[in-house]
């Protein structure tokens, strides 16, 4: 299978939310709009399987650079999340 570039081309805005709503796990919790305590558990253990999976095969220094890489992720996740909420709050108001 070729490799699958994690940004648009155009624009080298990385594209992962794209393989996310492949997920059917995710569309799944997702499709009520709300994420349950099980479902949120459910998503931890397979982040923890596919953490557990790969990081034995990543040499000391890849395995530095994808630490590196999960934690600028997760940071920008909760940004993303909290700019959003922000913005929503916002709109509540002045609407």
């Amino acid at each position: 299978m070729a490799r699958a570039s994690w940004f648009d081309e155009k624009t080298e805005v990385p594209h992962l939310d794209q393989k996310v709503h492949e997920l059917e796990s995710f569309t799944n919790a997702m499709a009520d709009g709300k994420v349950d305590k099980h479902e949120l558990e459910s998503q931890q253990e397979r982040l923890i399987a596919a953490m557990k999976a790969v990081e034995p095969a990543l040499d000391d220094a890849t395995h530095a650079k994808v630490t590196d890489l999960l934690v600028e992720l997760t940071a920008y996740d909760i940004m993303r999340t909290l700019h959003e909420l922000q913005v929503e709050r916002l709109r509540g108001k002045f609407a």
